[in-house]
């Protein structure tokens, strides 16, 4: 798996990054827009719908955050911007170590330049896995996963887990609602 790139070494860059191709469980089928959201493949790129939410696994939370930011989910697909879908993603998990995984497969498919034409990975997303602190090891990962891409983190939210999202997002998420609004 370590393989050499002719001409030097590999480098990393820590921010959005280029062309990425979707953990084995992921397939490059066209998504289904949120249903209901009202976003259109002409939306201005400053508003939240130029972003697509990614989940790197099942269960992470790419729909609830599209409920609660706007933006187009993808779900566990790769956006096709031919066909609507914004190329910029944001890629979801949980901090637990199963969706921490998942984020480093889908960043190493991007390492190797497999995503389709058109998406650019801007930051992973992780949503707290549970109420507290997070287990030294975990903290660890994330600060790796830090050094390549920008990480956004989302606390836990009881009243999501109860199927409330009508209520604001929580203050935590101040940085994430600036890049949605970015250009």
């Amino acid at each position: 798996m370590n393989q050499k790139t002719p001409g030097g070494p590999e480098i990393w860059i820590r921010g959005p990054v280029g062309a990425a191709a979707a953990p084995a469980d992921i397939s490059t089928a066209s998504p289904q827009p949120f249903a209901d959201n009202g976003i259109t493949a002409s939306a201005p790129p400053q508003e939240p719908s130029s972003f697509s939410w990614m989940s790197a696994h099942g269960g992470a939370g790419a729909t609830t955050l599209a409920t609660v930011f706007g933006g187009y989910d993808a779900g566990s697909r790769w956006p096709d911007p031919a066909t609507g879908g914004p190329g910029r993603i944001l890629l979801v998990a949980r901090t637990h170590a199963s969706g921490l995984q998942a984020v480093s497969h889908v960043l190493d498919m991007i390492r190797r330049d497999e995503q389709p034409p058109g998406t650019v990975l801007q930051a992973v997303v992780l949503v707290a896995d549970a109420p507290g602190r997070l287990p030294p090891e975990l903290a660890k990962r994330i600060k790796v996963i830090g050094s390549v891409v920008e990480i956004h983190r989302v606390p836990w939210v009881p009243a999501w887990r109860m199927g409330d999202l009508s209520g604001s997002a929580p203050r935590e998420t101040s940085g994430l609602s600036k890049l949605l609004n970015s250009r």
